[in-house]
């Protein structure tokens, strides 16, 4: 199952408690359904719990039945439909719109008013017309409909429920959609789907932490071959004034260092720096290997 699926039946399992917020929901299906006109309204879902949802709304919203259901048996794409103009005109009438003018025109408003009824058009919204990416793959979640002037309301609508969208077109369709996490998981969670928006918080998080453990592993790499390239250098400088004048040459701790270094190119400067007789610190080490480094170029 997608994300976007278990979104979307995390979403249906939002009781159905208040009529206003049904009416609300079924508003947003309405107009991001597949048509919604004077003549018909019909709903085009192959997501099974929405489908199961649908009846159960509608007769909270508005207290009718579609005309055509899907077969109980029936997969991929269910079909609902409504024809009838007695109820087409109880529908009209729940949102106050004048019965000449298309409803798939514009929002009301005044149907939603209230932050919870927002809160269920916008869920409704998203369950007929609304998509969200994987979170472990991309940030994208996105309402898409074919009504140029519901799109341009909704961006309007969106900022009063703390939201601030983009929008594009895509062919004949109006997407509204954003992309930074935190929008999408509050988004999320407005509209009924905590768990969800959890898991998009989850995925930043472990993103976070895996980009940070790899800049960690680069970082370590960078400075572990610093050190290699180091240690070479100082055991070629040691042995080249060994070849000229010998060990024996030098001071007593100079002599044990270059001694130590030849022996143990591989180890750290902290390691080296145990081994001495008695351990030196970091600092004391890194200082006798630049001595010995300007006697071999001496």
């Amino acid at each position: 199952m997608s994300f976007s699926a278990q979104v979307k039946e995390e979403l249906c399992r939002t009781p159905l408690s208040r009529r206003c917020c049904a009416r609300a929901e079924a508003y947003g299906i309405l107009l991001f359904c597949h048509s919604f006109t004077a003549a018909e309204i019909k709903i085009v879902t192959s997501a099974p719990v929405f489908a199961k949802r649908l009846p159960a709304l509608f007769r909270k919203a508005f207290r009718v039945d579609f005309d055509r259901t899907p077969e109980p048996a029936e997969t991929g794409k269910r079909i609902f439909l409504i024809t009838d103009p007695g109820k087409l005109a109880a529908i009209r009438e729940a949102y106050g719109s004048d019965p000449a003018v298309s409803l798939a025109n514009h929002i009301n408003f005044a149907v939603l008013e209230e932050d919870h009824d927002r809160a269920a058009f916008l869920r409704g919204a998203f369950l007929a017309g609304g998509s969200v990416n994987d979170p472990t793959k991309s940030y994208h979640l996105e309402l898409v409909t074919s009504h140029y002037s519901v799109s341009r309301e909704l961006a309007a609508l969106l900022p009063e429920a703390g939201f601030e969208p983009k929008q594009t077109t895509r062919k004949s369709n109006y997407v509204t959609y954003f992309k930074p996490s935190e929008t999408i998981a509050d988004f999320l969670t407005a509209v009924g789907a905590p768990l969800a928006a959890m898991e998009v918080m989850n995925a930043k998080l472990e993103k976070h932490l895996r980009g940070s453990v790899n800049r960690r592993v680069n970082c370590d790499s960078a400075n572990l071959d610093k050190a290699v390239d180091a240690a070479l250098l100082q055991v070629e400088a040691i042995q080249r004034y060994s070849a000229i004048h010998g060990l024996d040459a030098l001071p007593d701790k100079l002599r044990e260092t270059a001694r130590l270094r030849a022996e143990n190119p591989e180890l750290t400067l902290a390691q080296l720096a145990a081994l001495c007789d008695p351990p030196v610190t970091k600092s004391c080490l890194n200082h006798r290997l630049r001595k010995l480094m300007e006697l071999a170029k001496e």
